[in-house]
């Protein structure tokens, strides 16, 4: 028996808010009347890319919200997306897709995470902007996206507040300021490259693979595809009590099993796969040897009973009426349907054939999960639904059997099982970078100050306790490094001469030099801030003395190789100068800080024996791209000639 305990899962939510600008004064009353009217018209429309849609827990869906506070009344959605990434970014496309369709709407998206269009465009974003002051900033307006800037001091613009706008202020920041608040560049097409390819990119999220599935789930499928999320999410979060309805199976049982076509999304079909699951002895599903040709259908096909049978033994088959009727009495569904044939939704098909009703099935599904949301007492469960369908839709098993001669052909299940190459490949593409091309022979002597330079770059940028700033790749801008400046630097906080730190040290030019290439970058400099800083440095070289100082009497500088043109100034040294070190006196070697870099990177790397590890998650966020170990002997340091 399963031992298998349910999966305790967060709710990933994603909330969606869409505004009427100009936000002016109207009746609370007429102002809900143009909003339903705004809802049925975008659902209506878009109805043609949602309907055929599996979503992995809930649809996509729009309802008046009345105002409250400083929110003025709108219309709102939140869909829960679970393991399913994809339908949040559907949802982005969708949002954004209706701002340009709807110019006068603005709209507003957000999820558990907060601001994650914002995240994804993480390495684009001005240095003002984080988290603290990024509400009510981000909209999308004509189909693109907004960011409300902040002014560099209050008042500096006079339509800028200084403080996170309230909703009202930033609708009319929008209304009369739309070419000031655009996002730049960066920022948008990083979040454009995230949603390339919809709506057509749906299709490809698609799988389709054979089951064999008792003649009920068939039935049910085929007039509410959709129903396959609820069923094997019902058995991908199983627990002991809910397989208790599974040893003797009372709704679909085994013997009416047939061979039937079943599309998933990729994350359904993985979920339903990767669990491994023997169903009870007593449940009648028999399953054959591994090596069978069809044993992957009778597996799936297993799992997915599990799941339908789960659902429908978590409700009374006696439930009210009055949730069948819901939809069916609802006004609004005449006008539906007509708008759906305006817009051309049936293809032609003719009235009445099977294809036309298949697809009037689906419109009604749609139009009341999503058009027509009834309220949670009134909506029906998954189970519920299944019921319904299985006591209103008939069936024939023969006929049903009649269809495994003219199956469609199964998709490829090989994206599952993914190379570390092609994965690479798959989050490369995802970051928006192109393949890196395979590195030829004459490319195998490698330039190893590439990694040294790189490196450089890195510690030369702003660290604080948020985070590091990475150098720009090389795909994007040549890696520079000036030298000079890079000792400058490192002699302001480590230098031999405590008056030079008493001077203007970090002088402003030097945190433009750090933050040049942010030009809305705040100031930050006080004269407060000033002597903290210089404090922090004193004591850093005293501390930075003090260890050199116990250092001087270990022998850990063995350990580091040195530049070989000071051997002659260290071959000089008397014996009782080497005698006395600890107390200061001899001449230290100055150690080869490329070499020892590079070294000890290659020694990381080569440890990680190809998997993901430090020094190369290090490099590639740096672009340095490593070519492979072809070396096999045990690493040690390269020697200088």
């Amino acid at each position: 028996m399963e031992e298998n305990m349910k999966l305790a899962t967060v709710e990933d939510t994603v909330e969606y808010h869409l505004f009427l600008i100009p936000d002016e004064p109207r009746d609370p009353e007429k102002h809900k009347e143009i909003l339903q009217k705004y809802i049925e018209r975008i659902m209506t429309q878009f109805a043609p890319m949602l309907v055929p849609y599996i979503w992995q827990n809930q649809p996509f869906n729009l309802k008046y919200k009345p105002g409250k506070g400083d929110v003025p009344a709108h219309m709102f959605g939140m869909t829960k997306f679970g393991d399913n990434i994809e339908d949040e970014w559907f949802i982005v496309y969708v949002v954004k897709q209706i701002t340009k369709e709807f110019p006068e709407l603005v709209a507003r998206i957000e999820d558990n995470d907060g601001e994650f269009l914002l995240i994804e465009a993480a390495d684009f974003l001005p240095k003002w902007l984080d988290p603290d002051n990024s509400a009510n900033r981000v909209f999308f307006h004509h189909g693109e996206l907004c960011i409300i800037p902040a002014p560099r001091k209050p008042g500096a613009v006079s339509w800028l507040p200084s403080t996170p706008p309230t909703i009202p202020q930033a609708l009319n920041i929008i209304s009369t300021h739309p070419e000031e608040i655009l996002a730049s560049e960066s920022i948008r097409a990083a979040v454009n490259r995230r949603i390339r390819g919809y709506p057509e990119k749906t299709q490809a999220s698609l799988h389709r693979a054979r089951c064999f599935l008792p003649a009920g789930i068939v039935a049910v499928l085929k007039q509410r595809p959709r129903l396959v999320a609820a069923g094997v999410q019902a058995f991908y979060l199983r627990d002991p009590t809910d397989l208790q309805a599974c040893r003797v199976f009372k709704t679909f049982l085994p013997e009416t099993r047939i061979m039937t076509s079943v599309t998933f999304t990729k994350c359904l079909y993985a979920q339903l796969v990767q669990q491994r699951f023997v169903p009870d002895r007593r449940s009648g599903y028999k399953m054959p040897p591994p090596s069978h040709p069809q044993y992957r259908a009778h597996e799936l096909g297993m799992k997915l009973a599990h799941g339908f049978e789960i659902l429908c033994s978590e409700c009374s088959p006696h439930f009210s009426d009055s949730r069948k009727s819901f939809m069916t009495t609802s006004p609004l569904w005449a006008g539906f349907l007509e708008s759906l044939k305006k817009n051309d939704y049936f293809k032609g098909l003719i009235e009445g054939s099977a294809q036309y009703q298949a697809r009037l099935e689906m419109a009604k599904n749609y139009f009341q999960l999503s058009v027509n949301r009834p309220e949670s007492s009134l909506a029906m469960s998954p189970g519920e639904e299944i019921l319904t369908l299985l006591q209103t839709v008939p069936f024939d098993i023969e006929e049903l059997k009649k269809e495994e001669a003219n199956l469609p052909p199964e998709d490829d299940d090989q994206w599952l099982d993914l190379s570390p190459d092609q994965l690479d490949q798959l989050l490369q593409e995802a970051a928006g970078k192109t393949e890196a091309e395979p590195i030829s022979k004459e490319e195998q002597n490698y330039d190893l100050s590439q990694v040294s330079e790189s490196m450089k770059a890195f510690i030369s940028k702003v660290s604080t306790h948020k985070g590091a700033e990475l150098p720009r790749e090389t795909s994007e801008a040549p890696i520079t490094f000036d030298a000079d400046s890079f000792l400058n630097y490192f002699d302001k906080i480590l230098g031999p001469s405590p008056h030079e730190s008493d001077s203007d040290d970090l002088a402003e030019e030097d945190f433009e030099c750090l933050d040049s290439d942010d030009d809305l970058d705040l100031k930050t400099q006080e004269t407060g801030e000033e002597a903290s800083v210089k404090g922090t440095l004193n004591n850093l070289k005293s501390y930075m003395a003090q260890m050199d100082q116990e250092l001087a009497h270990t022998s850990i500088g063995k350990s580091f190789t040195t530049q070989k043109q000071m051997e002659p100034l260290s071959q000089t040294t008397n014996n009782s100068d080497e005698e006395d070190s600890g107390a200061g006196g001899s001449v230290m070697t100055p150690v080869d800080i490329d070499l020892n870099l590079v070294s000890n990177i290659l020694e990381s790397y080569s440890s990680q024996a190809g998997l993901a590890g430090p020094a190369s998650n290090l490099l590639q966020s740096m672009g340095v791209q490593l070519p492979d170990n072809t070396d096999h002997r045990p690493t040690s340091k390269p020697t200088q000639d």
